[in-house]
């Protein structure tokens, strides 16, 4: 059998040994194929080289807060969604309150508890208000518990720095949430600092005279005297922060009692009504008549 060679030309011919059918027509025909070929392997790389179209990805929103969220508004509001442990603890505290003082309401929640600090404020004098919170503070906490946490912790490092772990974890339901931040004991650098970014008590009240009458002295006191534990806490007025101290003495010259109450949303200035239930202590519902005018007498910031 004979072979014939063929050799392709670099001008695209081809040799004159080349078979007969391949010497007419089949020079274009392998032609227009060898360029089919080169077009379409070109037109291949050409799409593997092209750019892809860049995609802009939204980024992923944060979930909401389990806690609480801002109502956007003139004033920002902050709505809490309290768990079944926090309205167990809210309705325990609120329900101590009212039995201290004497005074009812059917309110549930926190807004119970608010409205029993309010009964309290407008009712009482000043040093009845303190005494009727220490009351209800050891009703809540009986005092054998609250001797064995005095004896078993004596003020030390390890105490201190597990109040304030404490303070986070358990009272949220009161004050909002809080995150323990270092401050500098003796030299050293402890953990003994609760940062509340925004009260809810003071939020709730709007009131300097509530916070430091009802919340703030009440609780130095009993922290001090019933557990052994000084605390100094130290709010901020401007933006409803507040910072609790474990370790530190509260000052004799106390600045936050200094402090002018908030005359355009505070609850005693503005007469925020209370459904007090006075059924059961008639002697008090002459003082819903004259608190407006002792208030001014015996005040405290308000």
């Amino acid at each position: 059998m004979e072979a014939t060679a063929l050799v392709l030309l670099p001008q695209g011919g081809l040799t004159v040994g080349a078979p007969p059918c391949l010497r007419e027509r089949g020079v274009s025909c392998l032609m227009n194929k060898s360029y089919a070929r080169r077009i379409k392997r070109c037109s291949t790389v050409r799409s593997v080289m092209v750019r892809p179209q860049e995609v802009t990805l939204a980024p992923i929103p944060a979930p909401p807060a389990p806690v609480r969220e801002t109502v956007a508004g003139t004033t920002a509001t902050t709505v809490y969604h309290d768990t079944w442990f926090d309205n167990l603890a809210i309705g325990y505290l609120s329900r101590q309150l009212q039995a201290a003082s004497g005074l009812k309401n059917a309110k549930l929640g926190y807004e119970g508890l608010i409205e029993a600090a309010v009964a309290i404020s407008r009712i009482f004098r000043l040093e009845t208000q303190g005494k009727i919170v220490a009351k209800a503070l050891e009703q809540a906490m009986p005092s054998y518990i609250a001797t064995m946490i005095k004896v078993m912790m004596p003020p030390s490092k390890f105490s201190r720095e597990y109040f304030a772990a404490f303070t986070t974890i358990f009272f949220p339901w009161l004050v909002g949430p809080c995150e323990v931040k270092e401050s500098e004991v003796n030299g050293t650098r402890e953990k003994n600092v609760v940062f509340i970014p925004k009260c809810r008590f003071l939020e709730s009240t709007n009131c300097v005279g509530m916070c430091t009458n009802l919340c703030k002295i009440p609780s130095q006191n009993f922290m001090q005297e019933s557990l052994g534990v000084s605390v100094y806490m130290s709010p901020n007025f401007e933006d409803m922060s507040c910072e609790m101290i474990f370790g530190q003495q509260p000052p004799e010259d106390d600045p936050a009692l200094k402090q002018p109450c908030f005359r355009t949303k505070c609850m005693e200035v503005t007469g925020r009504d209370i459904s007090t239930d006075l059924t059961n202590n008639p002697s008090y519902a002459f003082l819903i008549l004259y608190a407006g005018i002792a208030k001014q007498n015996y005040g405290v910031n308000c």
